[in-house]
């Protein structure tokens, strides 16, 4: 918007740029800190309209349910893609990093179906874990006795996408890497993550990216990764805070309880309602764990119990 004021502008890319990475109780501080920088300058909200109801619509679609910080995060994976095509989702287990980018590629899939107007492309997911292969498997390599060169999965991908955008491909493509980042085949990648997007490899051939395609780490954390990578990236940390494990129940009493016992999931939901937190309270802070989990971990681990236990052949009828 040209006749948007200079100050607003300025907030709105300070709040879009950071608040992403910030942890929850980050956030009021760093509103606090614009308003003490910019008094009396309010900001419009930004309404997503066409985004945020085919994101919703995914998740009802898939059986999941629509808290609003969820959806919030991910319109920012979006609002990240837009100016970087290096994104990492960082967070525990089971806060949502996959749903997260598989429920937002969808959304973009389904807008291109219904041509909505924005210039919306099909998205193309490849997910893989990295550190489930070689460096060998992963970016290609020479084979000693013959020295003949053997494509990477990575490198194959990024090749193929080339091919395909050579050939009047619109559709974009996300290469999605989920599993721990490791220093060994991180730094592999800060050609492709910076403005150069250049896949360098082993055999001096260099691979452009084209605009087409992203490339997307789904991490625990980034304890292992170094400055220069993580610089490179535009960062969406998810915590346990966005989702809890309440959507887990009401989707798990939804599709599983309800269909098997008409009208017992309510009663179900009430008593974990009951039960669960002052469960999982005790377990924190009088038991001791030799792996450690997270609290939607233990909450599904509970609803499997219980799933296998009401059953008929165990006696238990509506």
């Amino acid at each position: 918007d040209p006749n948007m004021v200079e100050d607003v502008t300025l907030i709105r890319a300070l709040r879009d740029s950071n608040i992403p990475k910030f942890l929850a109780p980050d956030i009021p501080l760093f509103n606090a800190i614009l308003r003490d920088l910019f008094p009396g300058v309010e900001v419009p909200t930004i309404d997503y309209g066409q985004v945020k109801k085919y994101i919703e619509a995914k998740l009802v679609e898939d059986s999941l349910q629509v808290e609003g910080p969820f959806v919030g995060k991910i319109i920012q994976l979006h609002e990240t893609m837009v100016v970087r095509h290096g994104v990492m989702l960082v967070g525990v287990t089971a806060v949502g990093k996959t749903t997260c980018s598989t429920i937002l590629g969808n959304a973009f899939t389904q807008m291109k179906d219904d041509q909505v107007s924005g210039g919306w492309e099909k998205v193309d997911r490849y997910t893989l874990n990295p550190k489930s292969i070689t460096m060998g498997e992963l970016y290609g390599e020479f084979n000693l006795m013959t020295q003949e060169w053997t494509d990477g999965i990575i490198s194959t991908i990024v090749r193929e996408a080339c091919n395909a955008v050579a050939a009047g491909d619109t559709a974009k493509k996300w290469i999605c890497c989920d599993g721990p980042v490791d220093a060994i085949w991180i730094e592999s990648m800060n050609t492709v993550l910076d403005d150069n997007k250049t896949l360098c490899l082993n055999n001096g051939e260099r691979i452009k990216l084209p605009a087409t395609m992203t490339m997307m780490f789904e991490v625990n954390d980034l304890a292992v990764a170094s400055p220069a990578t993580v610089s490179r990236c535009g960062m969406v940390y998810l915590e346990p805070v966005y989702l809890g494990w309440r959507p887990l129940a009401k989707s798990w009493a939804a599709t599983v309880i309800d269909k098997r016992f008409e009208g017992v999931g309510a009663k179900v939901l009430d008593l974990m309602e009951q039960l669960i937190d002052p469960a999982l309270t005790f377990i924190r802070k009088e038991c001791k764990e030799h792996i450690v989990s997270v609290d939607v971990n233990l909450t599904s681990s509970f609803c499997s119990l219980v799933d296998s236990m009401l059953r008929e052949e165990h006696g238990v009828t509506p």
